[in-house]
């Protein structure tokens, strides 16, 4: 029996969580996605990320995992029954500003370019996982 509260998400096309958390919660027509990064579902490789043996990071493509990000995104929100096209506030949390924001910017503009939620990006100097970019939205339903 799943005891999963109603409002709960966990959306079977997306990465699995890294910790306890849902990927989204429904509360009245909101709908708040927890960080999403550009893992692929079933994996723990990050797309266009090289790590050494003490899983530091060697290289990575900002680009590669900007598409992760999005679509994993896009993944949340269908199955929560929202759409891209609902989504009213993004903030984007990036490891190194100076280096991918410009790659970030652009690529943001071509999936936003019809919805234009509201936007907040910030530096941080790490996220829980060797990963450069992660989400954080909130959508209508």
């Amino acid at each position: 029996m799943d005891n999963t509260p109603p409002n709960i998400v966990h959306a079977s096309q997306a990465p699995e969580p890294v910790g306890l958390y849902p990927h989204a919660r429904r509360v009245g027509n909101l709908l708040f996605l927890s960080g999403v990064g550009p893992r692929e579902k079933g994996s723990k490789q990050i797309p266009g990320v090289t790590l050494d043996e003490e899983g530091y990071i060697l290289s990575y493509d900002i680009e590669a995992q900007c598409h992760s990000v999005f679509r994993n995104v896009r993944a949340i929100l269908e199955e929560a029954g929202s759409a891209w096209e609902n989504l009213v506030d993004v903030t984007v949390f990036l490891t190194n500003m100076k280096a991918d924001f410009q790659t970030y910017n652009r690529l943001y503009a071509e999936y936003f370019k019809d919805c234009q939620p509201c936007r907040t990006t910030v530096e941080i100097n790490a996220l829980p996982t060797p990963i450069a970019i992660e989400l954080k939205c909130i959508a209508t339903i």
